[in-house]
């Protein structure tokens, strides 16, 4: 069998950044260490963190005190401002990618721009994006959105940056059609875009396709969709023991993909399987 392997599989600039900040933080705190929801979206990664005396919360109540770690998504800003009205030891992980969107909706609420967020509205780091908005901005994930919102002549338009370029693009054609002053920021990061279209190029060329990452991760469950509509043969696992439980057919060439969020010690075991295959 023939396996290919996504040059940009595994982990982005903003993950790798948010875990070596998270490692260090463990070897050298003094006393309690917290995060904020998980790290990063997967439960491999956090699992090991939890073993190593990282405690996840849901809530900055929870924390009694000691040290926090913002994950990579972000806070909202309230929880940022108890944090530190606390004197908690701060450890910030924002992906400044994430940061950069933070800042594009400050300005635009300042300006009376009515906020759009593209993007998934359950989403952690979407969440953390409207909360600078302080209840003015609305998150949508569809052009069909845009129907339940009394869209103002002043729209102003940011994305979640794993968010799909198609469909922010579509939302943002139709946003400048029906308002009178557009601003839009396309805060998509590079790396998931370069990530998605090589991952469906891949897909085009395989016989099955092998995405993997966690199912609590939104950039890997959409790199499953996209390489889906091109190679149905696309499973989607956490690990290595999950491809073992799939009937896969043989096959002339395999791609093999990852989430934003998949260490490379997930990744290596799946192609050492591909291989023995």
């Amino acid at each position: 069998m023939d396996i290919r392997v996504a040059q940009h599989a595994g982990f982005c600039f903003g993950v790798r950044r948010a875990i070596d900040m998270a490692f260090k933080a463990l070897g050298e705190a003094k006393g309690p260490i917290f995060s904020l929801g998980p790290i990063i979206h997967n439960p491999q990664v956090v699992q090991k963190m939890q073993k190593m005396g990282l405690k996840v919360v849901s809530h900055i109540s929870e924390i009694p005190g000691g040290t926090v770690i913002f994950r990579s998504h972000g806070v909202n800003a309230q929880e940022r401002e108890e944090a530190q009205k606390r004197n908690l030891t701060i450890v910030d992980a924002t992906c400044p990618f994430v940061e950069k969107a933070h800042e594009h909706v400050k300005r635009l609420m300042e300006q009376s721009y009515q906020v759009l967020v593209v993007g998934d509205p359950n989403h952690p780091e979407v969440l953390s994006i409207l909360s600078y908005t302080y209840g003015g901005g609305v998150a949508v994930s569809s052009v069909e959105d845009l129907d339940t919102i009394d869209l103002p002549q002043k729209v102003g338009v940011v994305s979640q940056t794993t968010q799909s370029f198609r469909t922010f693009q579509s939302i943002v054609v139709e946003v400048v059609r029906r308002t009178r002053e557009a601003l839009i920021f396309n805060t998509i990061c590079d790396a998931t875009k370069v990530r998605q279209e090589e991952s469906i190029r891949l897909a085009a060329q395989s016989d099955v396709m092998i995405v993997i990452g966690g199912r609590n991760s939104a950039n890997t469950r959409r790199l499953k969709e996209l390489c889906a509509q091109v190679q149905p043969r696309t499973y989607h696992v956490e690990t290595v023991e999950e491809l073992k439980g799939k009937p896969i057919e043989p096959a002339r060439r395999a791609g093999v993909t990852a989430g934003a969020s998949t260490p490379q010690w997930l990744i290596d075991p799946v192609i050492q399987y591909l291989k023995n295959l």
